[in-house]
């Protein structure tokens, strides 16, 4: 057995990853709870998020994963995204594409993709991991979408990426 990680190339500091990381490069979980975090503003009229983790300078691979607070009536235009990600409907009512979907509901956008015109037909909240495209290997977008001051006017919004 080799002393070197074939997938990290790191030595291997704990055989089988007993008593402690593997490598130096293996990393501990992180862990935030939603009610640590204030709202934010998303960039469409009422809408607010809590994403717990999101893109950094120092971490661009990190997915944006949080929750998404869609008020009734609130929602998105038919838009285009580069990287892939995943909904799970905590509670509400929302209709995407002429269908209504609600709680326990989980859609999958691989990557590049369009979503369809959404609109919240009863108050509720959806859980969103948006990651990297593994073809187009895109992250997703945190700054100047899901932490905004001031809202931007919605013909000012792109709906290319």
């Amino acid at each position: 057995m080799s002393d070197i990680d074939t997938i990290t190339a790191a030595k291997i500091i704990n055989p089988g990853g007993r008593g402690g990381p593997l490598t130096e490069k293996h990393q501990p979980m992180q862990v935030k709870h939603r009610d640590q975090l204030d709202w934010e503003n998303l960039r469409y009229e009422g809408q607010r998020t809590k994403m717990m983790f999101h893109p950094t300078a120092q971490d661009a691979t990190i997915p944006n994963a949080g929750v998404v607070h869609y008020a009734k009536g609130s929602g998105h235009p038919l838009h285009n995204h580069y990287f892939a990600q995943i909904w799970y409907v905590l509670s509400g009512k929302f209709q995407i594409d002429g269908k209504v979907y609600g709680e326990g509901t989980m859609v999958f956008h691989p990557d590049p993709h369009y979503e369809h015109e959404l609109t919240t037909l009863e108050e509720g909240e959806i859980l969103y991991v948006q990651y990297m495209g593994p073809s187009t290997r895109q992250p997703p977008i945190y700054d100047g979408r899901f932490n905004l001051k001031t809202r931007r006017a919605l013909e000012d919004e792109s709906t290319a990426v």
